[in-house]
């Protein structure tokens, strides 16, 4: 038993280090991403190639990784709690629906058609506006578990707030995107949306929950709490990974555009941090809960950029403007929300809860 105690003392510690340098990790891992798409396209290429209705499965199978323990903490038999974040979820859908799109196509607008336009390419200028709102007319579906994970979010909670997002997403897309852009008759790419949904929600559920099952009735509350807190260091592999292998895919197209990607950048990061800060803001005036406060915030400031990436290229092909400026939101996506999480824990403090 004292052995067992201390592997978990300096598990616990590793962990700690870990985590204490993430922001590290996470640079040296968009660096070596760069560097390795580089220097071996051909690999990239066959990972990038390996994909399903626009979802690409080996980015899924380390968000499986990320989420699927997560997952495993859900109780159903507790699942009413989530009623006494009635507020919190009603700010969530106050951000995603009736404020993010129409910020992201006013941030276009100023940053995109006004201040850069001079040092963009004139005929793709409506285009990489088009990208920026197809990006933020979505809320993220599955790594929203992996940022309410990291704040100590309520599991409960963003597990509603996801799917009901998902449901309303069904039926919201379309026309909101369709009014932002003038099309009158958009096309949704509804395989990628639903594979999406099933490919990142349901299943990962279904094996997380069979899993818990099967740990509790072989040792109950105590192992499936080791377990869980075995699989924490290789989720936070898994965001790594996932990383170098976003930026490995792309890492040709930041080095011929740098310019272009650093100028969509800006009005993506501003998007983020003013979605974040209203849903943070609404939910401290409002007494919420930081466990539901955190997630709120997240999942308003997050993209659903599977989506986003395949309504543009079916819209505006390959190589737009639009599907330049989506891909731009897959690559700074994942560092700029872990600074978001930064912020939140470190102001957990502000709610009192």
């Amino acid at each position: 038993m004292k052995v067992q105690s201390q592997e978990r003392s300096e598990q616990k510690n590793a962990i700690g280090f870990f985590e204490k340098y993430l922001t590290l990790w996470v640079a040296l891992c968009i660096g070596a991403g760069i560097v390795l798409g580089k220097m071996y396209p051909s690999v990239f290429r066959l990972l990038g190639s390996l994909e399903l209705m626009k979802v690409n499965l080996v980015v899924g199978f380390f968000v499986w990784l990320m989420i699927i323990p997560m997952l495993m903490k859900i109780d159903f038999g507790a699942l009413h709690q989530v009623k006494t974040h009635t507020k919190g979820m009603l700010i969530t859908l106050i951000v995603n629906w009736a404020i993010k799109p129409f910020s992201m196509a006013f941030f276009g607008w100023l940053f995109i058609k006004n201040i850069f336009r001079d040092y963009l390419p004139a005929d793709q200028i409506d285009s990489y506006v088009a990208g920026l709102i197809l990006l933020a007319a979505a809320p993220c579906t599955a790594m929203v578990f992996v940022w309410s994970h990291l704040c100590l979010g309520d599991p409960y909670f963003t597990l509603c707030q996801v799917a009901l997002n998902d449901t309303i997403m069904v039926f919201a897309f379309a026309p909101i995107v369709g009014i932002l852009l003038g099309v009158s008759s958009l096309h949704v790419p509804w395989g990628t949306l639903l594979l999406s949904v099933l490919f990142y929600i349901v299943i990962p559920l279904l094996i997380g929950q069979g899993l818990r099952t099967k740990i509790l009735k072989e040792g109950g509350n105590e192992k499936l709490e080791s377990v869980l807190h075995f699989l924490h260091t290789p989720t936070l592999i898994a965001l790594l990974a996932t990383l170098v292998l976003l930026f490995g895919f792309q890492g040709k197209i930041i080095l011929q555009d740098p310019w272009v990607i650093l100028l969509l950048a800006i009005p993506i990061v501003i998007q983020v941090y003013f979605n974040s800060a209203i849903a943070y803001a609404l939910s401290l005036k409002f007494k919420v809960a930081h466990c539901a406060a955190g997630p709120s915030a997240l999942i308003g400031a997050s993209n659903f950029f599977e989506l986003a990436v395949a309504t543009a290229i079916s819209l505006y092909g390959l190589d737009s403007g639009a599907a330049l400026a989506t891909v731009v939101g897959v690559l700074i996506e994942v560092p700029v929300m872990l600074s978001v999480v930064e912020i939140v824990k470190k102001t957990k403090g502000w709610f009192g809860t």
